[in-house]
């Protein structure tokens, strides 16, 4: 098992995520059981021809955008260009070495957007503290549903404090994973975000590439978005129409 700081910002924090070759012996409940060995909020389990499966405590999902950075500063040793299986899906991931650290992104494939319903956003706001949002917000998914949500600056997102059983309450009953509550990007593409997943086991994500690749989407531009400061492991994720990723660490 290696561990790797993903999504690192200047070469610091990132979020720690669990690397392992899985040859198929794995049992799931034995990869359920990893992130909390390992001491990480993810797994990821790469198998032969670079296929990856992702968990946390809660169980397996079907993407995991940092898992996907993790996995390439890994599989960096193939070449820069690396085919990757995940989801059902193939697609390309690019890593290129920079000192000990690796530049890793990866193709996230089409993000599909829509309009939440009342009924579907309201619950969720009302967990999240948000009060009114700066923006309207947008469901999203690259595999599972996410909503996004914008507010008024970082003062605002670092001072939100969810009901974290009432959130994971109100995204269980309408099947999403969690909300990404963003800043509105600065005139350079600049945004800051915090996911808070509890319906997959996760309170909150230190680094979520996927959500960063559907904000992308949603605003129709490339976006740097820094995250993690919260836990205080900073992190940033850079994303456009059709490639995100960050810097990657290999500790062990």
């Amino acid at each position: 098992m290696r561990i790797v700081r993903a999504c690192l910002r200047d070469g610091r924090g990132g979020s720690p995520t669990a690397v392992l070759d899985d040859d198929g012996a794995f049992t799931d409940a034995e990869r359920r059981a990893v992130p909390g060995r390992a001491g990480t909020s993810h797994a990821v389990f790469i198998g032969a021809g670079n296929v990856l499966r992702f968990f946390t405590s809660a169980g397996e999902l079907p993407a995991c955008g940092h898992g996907t950075v993790a996995a390439l500063a890994v599989l960096a040793g193939q070449g820069r260009e690396v085919t990757l299986r995940a989801g059902g899906r193939t697609f390309a991931g690019w890593v290129e070495a920079d000192g000990e650290l690796y530049r890793a992104a990866f193709d996230p494939g089409p993000v599909s957007l829509r309009a939440p319903s009342a009924e579907e956003a309201g619950p969720v706001l009302a967990a999240l503290g948000v009060g009114e949002p700066a923006g309207a917000p947008c469901v999203a998914s690259v595999g599972r549903e996410r909503l996004l949500v914008p507010v008024a600056g970082r003062a605002v997102l670092a001072g939100l404090a969810p009901d974290q059983e009432r959130l994971r309450a109100a995204c269980d009953a309408i099947g999403m994973l969690g909300c990404y509550v963003y800043t509105i990007p600065e005139p350079g593409g600049r945004a800051a975000a915090r996911m808070f997943a509890p319906s997959i086991g996760v309170p909150e994500d230190i680094a979520n590439a996927n959500s960063t690749a559907c904000l992308a989407a949603r605003l129709g531009r490339e976006v740097a978005v820094d995250m993690g400061d919260a836990l205080g492991e900073p992190a940033t994720v850079v994303a456009s129409a059709r490639r995100v990723g960050g810097l990657a660490k290999t500790l062990s």
